[in-house]
C-alpha cells in the first residue's frame, strides 16, 4: 500500500522580527543610495554630452566636503563647495570647458539638496511583516544635504546622518561602539605597518565624531525651539555624561594614536608611507579638535537648558488682536457710498495708525511683572579678556642722537635769527646724511608755532620761522629760504596766569 507523500510546510517569508529588521535596515540602507544612482540615469536629461561624468563619483565628494567643512554651529557654504569640487569635475573630462565643469558640480549639488520637492527631501518606500505576519509597506522619509539658517540671514549646508552612513557604508549604527570599534581598527592598523588602510579607518572615525556632534547640536536646537520637547529629565542628561565619558576616553586613546603614527612617520623609509603617515597626524588632530569643541558643547548644555527653561517660563504671552476687520470694519463699509466710507476710514486709521499706540494698564500684566524672577547678575560684572600686547617696532627714521644734534643747532639767541640755508649747510658738516633732513623738518614745523599750547605749559622759549620772499638755494631742498630764530615768552604772565587759575 503506497501512503501519500507528507505535504512540505512551507517557509515563513518572516523567519522573526530580529531578521526583519535586519532586512528593513538594508532596505533603507539602499534607499540612501539611489539619490546617487539616480544622478547617472539623469543626466541623459541634461542639454548636452555629460556621459563621460561619473555623476554619483561627484556626489559622493560633494558629501565628504560638506561633512568635513562644517563644524558646529555653522555649515559649509555653497560657493566654495562647488568651488572645490570643480577639480573632479575637470579631472573627468579635461578637455571639456570650466563652464561645464562647473555645471556639473552646481547641478549635483543642487538634486543632492533635491531643490526641485516641496520639502527638499527623499522618500523610499520598503515593506516589512507585522506581528501577524501580514506585509506591510512603510515610507521611509531622508535627507542627504540640507540647508540651514545661520548668523545675520546667511544659508549653510549640512549633511545628515543618512549621509554620512552613506560614507562609512553603515546605516542606523549606534555611533558611540562604532567609534571605539573604528579607533580600535586605527591602531590595530597602525602598528602593523599598513597606513593605506589606516587613513580610511581614520576618516570613518572622524564621520562618527561629526555624526555624534549632529547629534547634541541637534537636541540643543529642539530644546530652543521648545524646551518640553526634549526629555531634560532623564534621557538627556545621561546621554550628556556618557559622552563626556566617551570623550575622555576617545581623548586619551587619540592622543596614543598620534604618538604611534608620528613614530611610524619618523621611521618610515618610502616618500608614499611618509606621506600617508603625515596625512594620519592631520585627521587625528583634527578627531582631537573636534572632541575638545563637543566637550565644550557638552559642558555647556546644563546652563542652556537652565536658561532656555527660564526664557520660555516666563515669556510674554503672544497679543491677540481683539478687532474683526473684516466684520466690523469691511463689511458695513462696502454697502455706502463713498462720501459716506470716508468718513468712517478717516476716524478708524487716524486712531489705529498713529505713532504710538495707546497702552492700558492690565492687573495681569502687572502681575506677571511682579512674579518675574530678577535675572542674576554677577557681583563684580562678566571677566575682562586679558589684553594681547605686541610691542611696537622702533621705525622711525631719526635716532635720539640725531634729534639732540638738531635741537642743538636750532638753540639760537633770540636777537639772532638765521637763513634755513645756513643751518642745511652746518648740518651737513659734520658728515651726517640724514641730519639736514631732520633739520629741515624742524624749521618747517616752526613756521606755524602754536603759541597758545607752549605758553599753557609755562615755556620760555619758543622756535619761530618766517617766510620773506628769499627763494632757498640748496642742492637738496627746494622752496622758501625760512628765517629762523627763537622768541622769549612772557614768563611773569604765565606765573601770573598760573597763580590765579590755582
Amino acid at each position: 500500500m503506497t501512503l501519500p507523500a507528507p505535504a512540505k510546510t512551507l517557509p515563513s517569508p518572516a523567519p522573526g522580527p530580529a531578521a526583519d529588521e535586519g532586512l528593513a535596515r538594508r532596505l533603507r540602507a539602499l534607499a540612501c543610495t539611489a539619490p546617487l544612482h539616480d544622478l547617472d540615469v539623469r543626466k541623459a536629461n541634461l542639454a548636452g554630452e555629460y556621459g563621460i561624468y561619473a555623476m554619483a563619483e561627484v556626489a559622493l565628494c560633494a558629501i565628504d566636503l560638506v561633512t568635513l567643512t562644517m563644524d558646529f554651529d555653522t555649515g559649509a557654504d555653497h560657493e566654495q563647495i562647488v568651488a572645490r569640487l570643480l577639480p573632479r569635475a575637470a579631472a573627468q573630462a579635461p578637455a571639456r570647458p570650466a563652464a561645464e565643469h562647473e555645471r556639473v558640480a552646481r547641478w549635483v549639488l543642487e538634486n543632492l539638496i533635491n531643490v526641485g520637492s516641496v520639502d527638499r527631501g527623499f522618500r523610499a518606500i520598503y515593506g516589512t511583516f507585522g506581528p501577524d505576519g501580514v506585509y506591510v509597506r512603510r515610507d521611509y522619509d531622508f535627507k542627504l544635504i540640507e540647508e540651514v539658517p545661520g548668523p545675520g540671514g546667511v544659508v549653510y549646508l549640512r549633511t545628515t546622518d543618512e549621509a554620512v552612513n552613506v560614507l562609512v557604508g553603515a546605516l542606523d549604527t549606534d555611533v558611540t561602539s562604532a567609534q571605539i570599534a573604528a579607533e580600535v581598527k586605527l591602531e590595530v592598523l597602525i602598528s602593523r605597518g599598513r597606513l593605506a588602510d589606516a587613513q580610511l579607518a581614520a576618516e570613518q572615525a572622524r564621520y562618527r565624531t561629526v555624526q555624534y556632534a549632529e547629534t547634541l547640536r541637534r537636541t540643543l536646537d529642539a530644546t530652543r525651539r521648545n524646551v518640553r520637547a526634549v526629555d531634560w529629565l532623564r534621557t538627556v542628561p545621561d546621554m550628556i555624561a556618557e559622552a563626556l565619558d566617551h570623550v575622555a576616553d576617545r581623548y586619551r586613546h587619540e592622543n596614543a594614536i598620534l604618538t604611534n603614527i608620528r613614530k611610524a612617520r619618523d621611521e618610515a623609509a618610502e616618500p608614499d608611507n611618509k606621506r600617508r603617515a603625515a596625512e594620519l597626524v592631520d585627521i587625528v588632530k583634527d578627531c582631537i579638535r573636534r572632541h575638545t569643541q563637543l566637550q565644550s558643547r557638552l559642558l555647556d548644555a546644563g546652563p542652556l537648558f537652565r536658561a532656555e527653561q527660564d526664557r520660555q517660563a516666563f515669556a510674554a504671552p503672544v497679543p491677540r488682536s481683539g478687532i474683526d476687520l473684516y466684520g466690523q470694519l469691511v463689511a458695513p463699509l462696502l454697502p455706502l457710498p463713498l462720501a459716506g466710507a470716508r468718513r468712517v476710514t478717516d476716524a478708524f486709521f487716524a486712531a489705529g495708525a498713529g505713532l504710538r499706540t495707546p497702552v492700558s494698564v492690565r492687573v495681569a500684566d502687572l502681575v506677571d511683572i511682579l512674579l518675574t524672577p530678577p535675572v542674576e547678575r554677577e557681583h563684580l560684572g562678566a571677566p575682562m579678556p586679558e589684553p594681547d600686547l605686541i610691542a611696537t617696532p622702533d621705525d622711525s627714521r631719526f635716532s635720539e642722537e640725531q634729534l639732540a644734534r638738531a635741537k642743538e643747532l636750532l638753540d639760537l639767541p633770540h636777537d639772532a635769527p638765521r637763513r634755513l640755508s645756513g643751518l642745511l649747510a652746518q648740518a651737513r658738516d659734520g658728515g651726517d646724511h640724514e641730519l639736514p633732513y631732520l633739520v629741515a623738518l624742524l624749521a618747517v614745523h616752526a613756521a606755524s608755532p602754536a603759541v597758545g599750547t607752549a605758553y599753557r605749559q609755562g615755556e620760555e622759549r619758543l622756535l619761530f620761522a618766517v617766510d620773506d620772499g628769499t627763494a632757498l638755494d640748496d642742492p637738496e631742498f627746494g622752496g622758501a629760504d625760512l628765517i629762523v630764530g627763537t622768541a622769549l615768552l612772557d614768563a611773569a604772565g604765565m606765573a601770573a596766569d598760573r597763580a590765579e587759575a590755582s
